[in-house]
């Protein structure tokens, strides 16, 4: 019972500071000069096991919940394109056009800034800008998530400045 009415207490003290200064600066009991008794509170603390409020007034965690940090809600790391018909996976297009994926399942990419401000940029740094260069192994499994089975797939071309690199030899990855 005390153990009860102490944590009522302490709750109490918690959501009064949200409380909407309503009362008198002066006490429910002391007259301050000629005025009436204290009027009544507009809201009242309650514990959030208690009866629940009216239809009418909001309660307590709904006025609190926004300014809290999202507790209830846990941060996921889930794939957003999906196809709205049939619910498959669908290739990140940015990924499709930035880089080319050799069949050994490497991916294969320009150098960044290699379009960008050639005219303050050197002959020779502009070469060594339009060069490739191949993705790193954990960049290479998020690219693979990112796009579907059909980009994975061995195409043939002819004349294809590629083919020696599609075969790996000796290269660990």
């Amino acid at each position: 019972m005390a153990a009860a009415a102490a944590a009522r207490g302490t709750l109490a003290g918690i959501l009064r500071r949200w409380a909407p200064r309503a009362l008198p600066l002066c006490g429910p009991s002391a007259r301050c000069l000629g005025h009436g008794p204290a009027p009544a509170p507009l809201w009242t603390p309650r514990l959030l096991g208690e009866n629940r409020p009216r239809a009418g007034t909001p309660s307590v965690l709904s006025s609190v919940t926004p300014l809290l940090p999202s507790l209830l809600q846990q941060p996921a790391r889930t794939l957003t394109y999906c196809s709205l018909r049939k619910g498959k996976r669908k290739s990140v297009k940015s990924v499709v056009k930035r880089f080319l994926r050799l069949h050994n399942g490497l991916w294969v990419r320009r150098k960044s800034g290699y379009k960008k401000k050639l005219w303050k940029k050197s002959a020779a740094q502009k070469k060594r800008l339009r060069e490739f260069v191949l993705c790193t192994r954990t960049q290479c499994k998020l690219l693979d998530k990112m796009t579907t089975s059909f980009w994975k797939r061995r195409n043939w071309y002819v004349d294809d400045p590629y083919q020696k690199y599609h075969d790996r030899t000796n290269l660990r990855v």
